[in-house]
């Protein structure tokens, strides 16, 4: 019988004023609290031919964004390293948010509950700056505490303002305002006094937002998201007590904000080339600044995250049953044919409906019809007309042409168009 393998134990808990015990201080058995497998040290281990590099001396600013990782490594599990640089980034970059021209939104979602988003909050609560935290508030009440100074916002169960569609309705002003305060100088105006004064409220501060399922589209267009996930058997975390953790927590943001105030004329000039364009540079400049400012290993991983979380949401987004996710699926069915000039409407329909993965079976009592495919081409500037087919009958379709323009700008990856599609006149 082959003996039992012992079952290492996890870290002891760090205790304030206990000398000795440290976070870490044994390796993790199999995974890191980040749920990634520990790679064999050569130099560690003594293997032969293998000759120690010394350890190159880390700025202040990249030993500050790894004790900052270290930590919530320990007491969450994200969804991968990039998630967890970001989230890092993001929080060290609160600190600096006073010479950001754009302020980053953190879209923490999950599928169900149960997920870590509330952890990762408490987190983020102890080591932002100046933090703002609530459940259930109007966007008067933000707007109003924030015009003096940019807070950190952190808002809690959002799924229970935008998951709502009478509760939506009833928070329109607050979607608006994180959408304006994604940007500097975007204020709200509103009467004030007694006298009702007009009165200029500024809307900018990061905000962090936790919830079930995906929040507004407008806002995600704006975040940074992290897709959190329920923990695996094996995945561990310690617990996270405000009385005894949250002095760890807080030191590091108090290192935080005094390296913050260091390099905040340098952050004010630094302009970081970026790996994205358009709004995702605007939404992820700020992380990236603070990893170049960080130095070390940071500007590598901060540019890595960027692009790996913005592709992976690009391709959520064309997979959802919104947005260009029509325009897709009519180029892979035009591809599929050939690349016709012309197709009947009725063709492009079968296939839709007939797709098992796709939506669009079950957008009407008997799947998408030619009107509501008309409605959702109509923003696009996309209709049907006559089209004459090769055995001489005429039928109600679509041209190749009248898609081209669509599909190069919302949807470029999905089968590269041919050099050339001719013109059919319908």
């Amino acid at each position: 019988m082959s003996p039992v393998p012992a079952v290492a134990a996890w870290p002891p808990v760090a205790e304030p004023g206990q000398p000795g015990v440290q976070p870490h201080a044994e390796p993790l058995p199999e995974s890191t609290a980040c749920g990634e497998p520990i790679a064999a040290d050569p130099v560690a281990e003594g293997l032969p031919g293998v000759d120690p590099v010394p350890d190159e001396p880390q700025s202040p600013g990249a030993a500050l964004l790894e004790e900052l990782h270290a930590h919530i490594c320990r007491y969450a599990v994200l969804p991968s390293p990039g998630a967890v640089d970001a989230v890092t980034l993001w929080a060290a970059a609160t600190h600096l948010q006073a010479v950001w021209h754009h302020a980053p939104r953190l879209a923490i979602v999950a599928p169900a509950r149960r997920c870590g988003k509330s952890r990762l909050l408490d987190i983020l609560v102890e080591t932002v700056y100046d933090p703002l935290i609530t459940v259930n508030t109007s966007a008067s009440a933000i707007y109003r505490t924030i015009a003096e100074r940019p807070r950190t916002l952190l808002i809690d169960e959002v799924d229970t303002i935008f998951g709502n569609p009478r509760a939506a309705e009833k928070y329109e002003d607050l979607r608006g305002l994180l959408n304006a305060g994604h940007q500097r100088n975007r204020p709200v105006t509103r009467s004030a006094g007694n006298d009702h004064q007009s009165r200029e409220f500024s809307t900018f501060a990061m905000a962090a937002l936790a919830g079930i399922g995906d929040l507004p589209g407008t806002i995600m267009d704006r975040s940074i998201v992290i897709r959190m996930r329920r923990r695996a058997d094996g995945e561990v975390v310690a617990p996270l007590r405000d009385r005894r953790d949250g002095v760890l927590l807080r030191e590091t943001r108090d290192k935080l904000s005094r390296w913050a105030l260091e390099v905040s004329e340098e952050a004010r000039a630094l302009r970081p080339d970026m790996p994205v364009e358009d709004r995702a540079a605007d939404t992820w400049e700020p992380l990236v600044a603070v990893a170049d400012l960080a130095g070390g290993s940071w500007p590598r991983r901060a540019r890595q995250a960027c692009v790996a979380m913005v592709a992976a949401e690009a391709e959520i987004e064309e997979d959802s049953c919104g947005g260009a996710r029509i325009l897709a699926d009519v180029r892979r069915i035009f591809f599929s044919h050939g690349d016709p000039a012309i197709l009947p409407t009725t063709a492009i329909l079968a296939a839709l409906n007939d797709d098992p993965e796709a939506p669009w079976a079950e957008h009407g009592r008997g799947g998408l019809s030619a009107r509501a495919l008309a409605g959702l081409l109509k923003d696009y500037q996309i209709s049907s007309s006559n089209i004459r087919l090769p055995d001489g009958t005429q039928r109600k379709g679509y041209t190749f042409n009248k898609f081209a323009d669509s599909w190069r700008r919302y949807c470029p990856k999905v089968h590269p168009l041919p050099p050339r599609a001719s013109a059919v006149a319908a």
